[in-house]
């Protein structure tokens, strides 16, 4: 959908450089985008994606940025409004003219009046943050959008915007109550109600499973090409690149690597990643985790009883890298916190080895469960940093003990090494706050904060699900090497198929709380229905 060619460029980047202290994040950036394009930006985490995004939404100050990020616009000379270079010599909705005008978001103050007239028209999409009004009704939330900025818009114009992003049958409910994918498309609406001129997405999708990032991805497309926007989106996923962008550019450590066809950048991307090397047999130590006639059972006032585990029975061995997989709603979490001992089963029974001593999960206090707790290391899903504590501190105060603090640092970055980082980047982070990184790198530093404990059994909880392709193979050496290095004992909960062949010994399939099949991730792969496939095996 670009624009002609004989037009200006729309927003042209030059020289662009952004330090946070010694660290360079973007590098002598120059780009040109066209009114209408789609760009794509693809990067594995860290790569300095993100930091370009909001420099292009220009409403953040960052103190140390040279070059010039210039957009080319149609501003109105009597009421300010801006619109897209193609509107040049146009009459505005006020009745004034549209003349050329352009706004340098590095040369302009973040509070003069052209660069936020600028701003204004710009969209953004962020990965994890829905900016919900979480009590409102799904429609409530769309007209508040622009309520916010002082303007209005009629219930049926808001219903139209929800109708664009396929979320009609979603209008009277409460925002809290939605998936990750509705919350997402809402998000859209909501900023379709301002109209904008550029949609900024950074990465969209980037915690969904493929079906629900295929209609999220759906609902971005139409509403570029209905409201004829410019986009720039961001993702460590190819497939979004080949799908939803013109061109592509490939950004690895803040500069720019490749440009050009989406098909071709991608495909660069991949190589970056190399291959897993053949996973070598390993001999496994005695049962460590047993699982017996396991059931857990809710009341729900919509579906009744509600079988979220469903007379299961197994067992994982000592220094096994065990995986629970299904999709979602198949039981694979609460079991998974059944084993750690957050929760006790409605019947059946699991222990837990500690020792040559057996403990019964079922029982409560430091005599029960609590003597194998302390050796379960658990990463949940919806991980949390301390927000205004550096790396080093989010880390070594999870161990609970007074560390020199150079013993404490050499134990952080070893352990940072153990789930992707290089050892230059893990030195080069310990100082930064949880904001200052990315979201892959905030995964890992979380899985980092799980392993300095030192536990006997480690269960993650969708471990990959904000990871790009080099950083899940780097995580995925990485837990083979924890298991060889220290023997620890991995129980991995994932709906992610191509991870668990490369990492797991043996895999488990539930579904509807029920195992299905225990065996190879091979042996899985020939159990799962099309629609688990569909989930499980990319987009």
């Amino acid at each position: 959908m670009r624009m002609d060619d004989n037009l200006a460029p729309f927003i042209e980047i030059k020289d662009l450089t952004v330090r946070f202290g010694d660290n360079e994040v973007l590098r002598n950036i120059n780009l040109s985008i066209d009114e209408g394009e789609s760009l794509g930006i693809l990067g594995r985490s860290g790569a300095g994606k993100s930091v370009l995004m909001h420099v292009l939404r220009g409403t953040e100050v960052f103190p140390d940025i040279s070059g010039s990020v210039v957009y080319h616009i149609a501003r109105c000379v009597g009421c300010g409004h801006v619109e897209p270079p193609s509107f040049v010599g146009k009459r505005c909705r006020c009745g004034g003219e549209l003349k050329a005008d352009s706004a340098d978001f590095v040369a302009l103050n973040v509070n003069e009046t052209l660069r936020r007239d600028v701003a204004k028209r710009i969209a953004i999409m962020l990965q994890r943050t829905f900016a919900l009004y979480g009590d409102e009704r799904v429609i409530v939330n769309v007209m508040r959008a622009v309520e916010d900025a002082g303007e209005s818009i009629s219930v049926h114009k808001a219903a139209d915007l929800l109708d664009e992003v396929n979320l009609s049958h979603r209008m009277m409910h409460v925002a809290r109550e939605l998936s990750g994918g509705e919350k997402q498309r809402v998000v859209l609406a909501r900023q379709l109600a301002k109209s904008p001129m550029l949609l900024l997405a950074d990465e969209p999708s980037g915690t969904l499973d493929p079906a629900t990032a295929s209609l999220v991805h759906e609902s971005i497309l139409r509403a570029v090409r209905d409201f004829r926007m410019t986009m720039v989106i961001t993702s460590h996923w190819q497939d979004v690149m080949v799908d939803m962008a013109d061109r592509a550019i490939l950004l690895d450590h803040g500069e720019i690597k490749a440009i050009g066809d989406p098909r071709a950048v991608a495909d660069q991307f991949i190589t970056m990643a190399g291959e897993m090397s053949k996973r070598e047999t390993v001999e496994l130590g005695e049962p460590m985790i047993r699982v017996k006639d396991l059931s857990k059972r809710y009341i729900s006032i919509d579906r009744g009883v509600v079988k979220a585990v469903d007379n299961v029975s197994f067992e994982i061995r000592e220094g096994e890298i065990f995986g629970i997989v299904g999709v979602s709603g198949g039981g694979k979490t609460t079991l998974s916190k059944i084993i750690s001992g957050l929760i006790t089963p409605t019947s059946g029974n699991a222990w837990v080895r500690v020792g040559d001593e057996w403990v019964d999960m079922n029982l409560l206090g430091p005599e029960g469960r609590g003597r194998a707790t302390k050796y379960i290391g658990l990463l949940h899903q919806e991980y949390t940093l301390y927000p205004y504590r550096s790396v080093i501190e989010n880390l070594t105060e999870s161990i609970g003990l007074s560390l020199p603090f150079e013993l404490g640092e050499r134990k952080a970055i070893h352990t940072l090494t153990t789930t992707g980082f290089l050892e230059e980047e893990a030195e080069s982070i310990l100082d930064k706050l949880p904001e200052e990184l990315s979201e892959g790198e905030r995964h890992r530093v979380a899985m980092a904060q799980v392993l300095i404990k030192e536990p006997r059994i480690v269960v993650l909880d969708e471990p990959t699900g904000t990871m790009d392709p080099i950083t899940k193979i780097d995580v995925s050496k990485s837990i083979l090497n924890a298991r060889e290095e220290l023997g620890e004992t991995f129980v991995i909960v994932s709906h992610d198929m191509d991870f668990v062949q490369n990492v797991c010994d043996r895999a488990m399939l539930m579904r509807n709380g029920q195992v299905i099949s225990i065996g190879t991730p091979a042996d899985i792969l020939v159990k799962l229905t099309e629609e688990e496939e569909k989930l499980m095996m990319g987009s």
